[in-house]
């Protein structure tokens, strides 16, 4: 499986972005601890984990505590060592697709995936101004990779051009 591994963070200065090596760790504390050496004093920490352009996983630290976790499909963690260290211990269903009722998505004519099974916490990016509707509307998309739904969320939480600069590298 092809991994990419962006942990981007919020401190006093603006956002900064890095490349993790996910490969060597052995469950989800490794992973939060990687995330949190990456800006140690960042008030905010995000992990975008993308697998094969079809999987996307998207961690969140809030002062270096407080772990939540959303997964765009619960397979990630079915094919994947990576996925299961990262979703493994997600329990709670994100909200349903069906449910989607978001202005801003009604004017896509693109059909959405009904096979996708996202999990976790759609919800952890909604202050940051992607509401749990649009993460899930962008995951369902047929034909966004996760590397574009990545791109996208970036742009909308005002470190897109960090992101950019990290995948440019």
């Amino acid at each position: 499986m092809s991994i990419f591994a962006a942990a981007v963070a919020r401190g006093k200065n603006g956002w900064t972005a890095s490349e993790l090596e996910l490969s060597g760790l052995a469950d989800i504390d490794e992973v939060v601890d990687a995330l949190r050496d990456t800006e140690p004093d960042a008030d905010l920490a995000l992990l975008f984990v993308e697998s094969d352009d079809e999987y996307l996983a998207v961690l969140r630290l809030d002062e270096g505590e407080d772990l939540r976790v959303f997964g765009s499909d619960s397979a990630f963690a079915e094919e994947s060592r990576i996925g299961s260290v990262l979703l493994g211990e997600v329990e709670t269903p994100a909200l349903e697709l069906d449910d989607l009722d978001d202005k801003e998505d009604k004017d896509d004519d693109k059909p959405v995936d009904p096979d996708a099974d996202p999990i976790g916490d759609a919800e952890l990016l909604g202050d940051l101004g992607v509401s749990a509707q649009r993460l899930l509307a962008l995951c369902s998309m047929e034909g966004m990779l996760p590397s574009d739904v990545t791109a996208e969320i970036c742009q909308k939480i005002g470190c897109g051009d960090e992101m950019e600069e990290l995948r440019e590298a």
